[in-house]
């Protein structure tokens, strides 16, 4: 059986990935991914917790709580991918540094 510091320092690492790839890249879809693997890394802990909590394993708290997180991610890529079509369609680029929409 694997012990719970794995999962721990697994799902610590995807999230220090993906917010070192949320925080430090210039292209738009990096940043989604990045967003992704952080929410990743929140399932691992779920399920992770679920599993090694003091609670019995018929108890599915962290099942269901992961199944939210995955249909938030799913509705996040949905939305984010129809922005960054409607702006590379708009201004050519996915480069978050040249987008100024928003600016008066």
């Amino acid at each position: 059986m694997v012990p719970l510091t794995w999962y721990l320092i697994l799902a610590a690492f995807m999230f220090s990935s993906g917010l070192f790839a949320a925080l430090g890249r210039r292209n738009a879809i990096a940043v989604l991914m990045g967003i992704e693997l952080m929410l990743n890394a929140a399932n691992i802990n779920l399920v992770a917790f679920w599993r090694y909590g003091v609670t019995p394993a018929a108890n599915l708290e962290g099942q269901i709580f992961a199944l939210f997180v995955i249909a938030v991610a799913a509705a996040e890529v949905a939305v984010g991918l129809a922005l960054i079509i409607s702006v590379y369609r708009n201004r050519r680029t996915v480069n978050l540094d040249d987008l100024d929409i928003l600016k008066g």
